[in-house]
């Protein structure tokens, strides 16, 4: 037996120690399970052809020989179905999509194995080791193109996909160098083996060494690159989209993954060692470094958090959030560190701080950072809808109430009313103690009216010196006894000022607009036309009562605004 014939078996024998490699060596994912399938078959051909070098009967030979053509057709026809899944097209991948993929090859073998009036294959010399082939030998040579031309046209097509990641794009074209190297010694086994048999001597083994070189090529990219990996793909893909920088460390502080992200927070690059102490050491520690470094030498199970200040542009303030790793036996490899950067919340909540003086607390402790910042993005909302002066709600905050009130609170004749008052002679103010005095009285007034009104009243600043209340199921009686305890108690406001050595107080007219019967109807384009309609109304009795004297009430008769437009006030 010629030497030729073990080479098959050696090609077998390396390529079950390739497949036994890649199943330990990687994370096997459902891509991975393909791919062993298909190496299956890719080991199948090399012994079966040598299967068929040493065993002496011609039936058995055959046997070998069929099995071997099938194994090639399954083959391409996983390999299609490999291509379909690494391409992303999952709908093909459901069992009605399947199922058409392996009809051609399925259709074929039968063929092949009944080989009817020899119209496969027919042995040369009372034996298949030699052998002549017929036309279900050449279609399925044009199956095999037909499945390796498809899977080159959905792997360029992917290619080419504008929604394709780079390192799909790059699996892709690694993918594609397997299939031209298989299909050229393919290609070259059918060339010299059987085209031009008559011409030129056998040589033997091509189509197995294709195999080969194949398979190998794959287990470096699977091994080296683990580019068949698509969850380790759209792991990398997803943690360099987080804003936040992410740090992998294993059990001795190598560096296993870092994102994108990191580079704000720390250059440091995949196998590097990471010293947290001299981290530390770099940078300015807000809170308890000791009790965090305890923690992250122990590697408890709990999150724990500390903020951090480091001197690059113009300053960055950062979480970092460090989290152990666990195996399946609860003991642990490794660390994941996240730096979140809240440089721009600290900013602001110094800029509150400053002009406001809302924000109080700081965060103390990383373990209520995010706490803290919700708190923040709280108070700004907040700042949103009051007035900065005199801490009323500003219009805005008043116009949304109403609305809420009105569209979805207020039941149909429920009465509700507005007391719309303004400080009279202000102006005089102003002009006598200054813009500064005059600040003052308008925030010592609203303090002033705030400690007489009940708390579901809301008081919001209308503009300059004008100031609203909204007094939600209110009638005309008790808000006219409201308007008086606050015009009463604003005249007996003295508001005594460093700037002056007499005290300063101020009265104020009110008008009164109590709607003792709601119907809630289209009548205006939208509620806002709506409202302008009401504070119209108030704003009469105000001014009505500027006219009659100032220091008065005046009660608009009005008990009922309706939605409709032709409607007629009452």
């Amino acid at each position: 037996m010629s030497l030729s014939v073990w080479f098959d078996l050696f090609l077998f024998v390396l390529l079950f120690v390739l497949f036994a490699y890649i199943f330990f060596a990687v994370r096997v994912t459902n891509l991975h399970k393909v791919y062993f399938v298909f190496h299956f078959f890719m080991m199948l051909w090399p012994l079966c052809q040598f299967a068929t070098h040493i065993v002496q009967d011609p039936e058995i030979q055959f046997v070998y020989v069929s099995l071997s053509f099938a194994a090639c057709l399954m083959l391409a026809s996983g390999w299609l179905l490999f291509t379909l899944f690494l391409a992303g097209d999952a709908e093909k991948l459901e069992f009605r999509s399947i199922a058409p993929l392996f009809l051609p090859a399925a259709i074929v073998s039968i063929g092949i194995i009944a080989n009817p009036f020899h119209l496969f294959t027919s042995p040369i010399r009372d034996g298949y080791v030699d052998r002549s082939y017929g036309p279900i030998f050449w279609l399925t040579m044009a199956v095999l193109a037909c499945y390796f031309l498809a899977s080159l046209i959905v792997l360029v097509r992917a290619l080419r996909s504008p929604a394709a990641s780079a390192s799909l794009k790059n699996q892709i074209r690694l993918v594609l160098w397997g299939i031209c190297v298989l299909v050229f010694f393919v290609g070259a086994d059918v060339l010299f083996n059987v085209i031009l048999a008559d011409y030129l001597p056998i040589i033997p083994g091509l189509t197995s060494l294709g195999i080969f070189i194949t398979a190998l090529f794959f287990a470096f990219v699977i091994t080296r690159y683990k580019v068949f990996d698509l969850v380790s793909i759209a792991h990398e893909d997803i943690i360099n989209t987080i804003p936040h920088g992410i740090l992998v460390l294993d059990e001795h502080d190598s560096v296993v993954e870092a994102n994108r992200a990191l580079r704000k927070f720390l250059d440091i690059r995949e196998g590097s060692l990471f010293d947290i102490e001299t981290f530390f050491a770099s940078v300015r520690v807000t809170g308890d470094s000791k009790q965090f470094l305890e923690h992250y030498k122990r590697k408890d199970e709990d999150l724990f958090h500390i903020e951090l200040f480091a001197e690059r542009g113009n300053g960055l303030h950062f979480i970092l959030q460090t989290s152990p790793i666990f195996d399946a036996s609860r003991q642990p490899i490794g660390h994941i560190l996240a730096f979140q950067d809240v440089s721009q919340e600290r900013r602001l909540v110094q800029e509150l701080n400053r002009q406001n003086d809302v924000l109080h607390e700081r965060n103390r402790s990383l373990d209520r950072a995010r706490m803290e910042l919700s708190q923040a993005n709280r108070k700004l909302e907040e700042m949103a809808l009051t007035d900065s002066l005199t801490q009323c709600y500003n219009r805005r905050y008043l116009t949304q109430r109403l609305a809420k009130d009105m569209m979805l609170n207020v039941k149909p004749h429920t009465p509700f009313s507005f007391i719309l008052f303004d400080i009279d002679f202000f102006k005089t103010v102003n002009d006598r103690y200054g813009h500064v005095v005059g600040d003052e009285v308008l925030y010592r007034t609203a303090e002033a009216v705030r400690q007489c009104i009940r708390q579901n009243d809301i008081l919001a600043r209308y503009g300059g010196e004008e100031f609203i209340l909204y007094l939600p199921n209110t009638d005309r009686e008790t808000a006219r006894r409201l308007a008086e305890k606050v015009r009463s108690t604003v005249e007996s406001n003295e508001i005594r000022l460093e700037q002056s050595a007499q005290a300063v107080s101020v009265t104020v007219s009110i008008g009164v607009l109590a709607i003792e019967r709601f119907v809630r109807q289209p009548a205006f384009d939208d509620l806002d036309e709506y409202l302008l309609h009401v504070f119209a109304e108030a704003d009469k009795s105000l001014y009505e009562a500027k006219n009659n004297g100032r220091n008065r009430i005046e009660v608009a008769d009005v008990d009922q605004v309706s939605f409709w437009r032709n409607a007629e006030l009452g």
